[in-house]
């Protein structure tokens, strides 16, 4: 299978050849097809794709803001794609934040993305760090290193479907006032039949947040399954999760922000995370804000749980709505076609 690399040219004055040494390795052997400009991205529905991102010390590449407004202005331009990121800066900052607004501009696009989809190279490539040493390696040795494995990733990665799978759905919220919940319960009536769906609240107040333990001591407790603060995510959540072939995240805004318990519960995740990866396991998203910000959300759950946690992240993988008082979703214009849409997404996405 060949790799289409989208490849915006560098703005003048960060020439980017770090980055193109990068990809030579990292492409070496294969059959590539090189995209430098936003009109050229027509006709790549159904390809692998690698987004090669040289950014300056701004964090700004001119050419692929002409590509970005491309993908935020055709939503089925990228359909059917799978793909993957590599974004190299001048600097210390802003490659980050370049990559999760790109992947999301990708996926709303049409375009999957593997499991940990994202490889960084910073400017003093001090990001790589941890993989030098684990692989032997010198920091640019560890980057090259990482554009190769995420190249296979790319190439190769196709995600499993089940005869019923398993849906995990985590929220935060009341049943009673919601517009989040009254989404969600119209989403799972088109999935219930073909779907084992199991839901956990997590507004009990007893969740605590992560604390931050010791490599060694979080490795320790997510060998044997669990986590040092127990609780709901080791009783409910983990097991959950182990079992589950996709999580649907209900996100309210708060405040242009995931909720403070479903935050928790991401960050607790680290502990079973150091025992198994989650490559093969889908996450959705159900967002609504009360007046505007859904695209930070989606991006949010993007870098934490696709980028972070190494969950597959399906093409189109969130409802993203606005409503504020309770009801008002579920009399949006149009939104029983967009949920009816949704929901065979979902299983279109994990069904055989």
């Amino acid at each position: 299978m060949s790799i289409t690399l989208i490849h915006p040219a560098p703005d003048a004055g960060w020439a980017g050849q770090r980055l193109d040494g990068v990809l030579k390795c990292a492409l070496a052997g294969r059959e590539v097809r090189t995209v430098r400009r936003a009109q050229e991205l027509s006709g790549l529905e159904g390809q692998r794709l690698l987004l090669a991102l040289p950014l300056g010390d701004t964090g700004v590449n001119l050419e692929y803001m002409r590509m970005l407004a491309r993908l935020r202005k055709e939503p089925g331009l990228l359909r059917g794609c799978a793909g993957g990121l590599i974004v190299d800066g001048a600097g210390e900052l802003y490659t980050k934040s370049a990559a999760s607004e790109a992947a999301l501009a990708l996926n709303l696009a049409g375009c999957a993305l593997v499991g940990r989809p994202l490889v960084e190279g910073t400017g003093s490539l001090a990001n790589f760090a941890v993989q030098a040493q684990n692989l032997n390696t010198d920091l640019m040795g560890a980057y090259r290193a990482a554009a190769s494995e995420l190249t296979d990733q790319v190439e190769g990665f196709a995600f499993p479907k089940k005869e019923r799978p398993q849906v995990l759905v985590l929220h935060a919220s009341s049943h009673h006032t919601s517009n989040t919940m009254d989404l969600w319960a119209r989403v799972r009536e088109g999935l219930e039949e073909r779907c084992a769906i199991h839901e956990i609240g997590l507004r009990n107040g007893t969740l605590s947040d992560c604390s931050g333990c010791p490599y060694t001591m979080c490795l320790h407790f997510g060998e044997k399954g669990g986590c040092f603060y127990g609780g709901v995510m080791q009783d409910e959540v983990y097991p959950a999760v182990r079992a589950a072939d996709a999580l649907v995240l209900l996100c309210p805004n708060y405040n242009d922000a995931l909720s403070a318990n479903l935050t928790a519960c991401i960050n607790r995740l680290t502990a079973l995370f150091r025992q198994t990866r989650f490559y093969d396991k889908a996450v959705f998203a159900i967002v609504v804000s009360g007046y505007s910000g859904g695209d930070t959300v989606a991006r949010q759950v993007v870098s934490a749980m696709n980028m972070n946690k190494s969950f597959y992240l399906p093409q189109n993988f969130a409802l993203i709505e606005t409503a504020n008082n309770p009801g008002q979703a579920l009399a949006l214009p149009g939104i029983q076609e967009r949920l009816e849409g949704f929901s065979k997404h979902i299983l279109d996405t994990l069904c055989l």
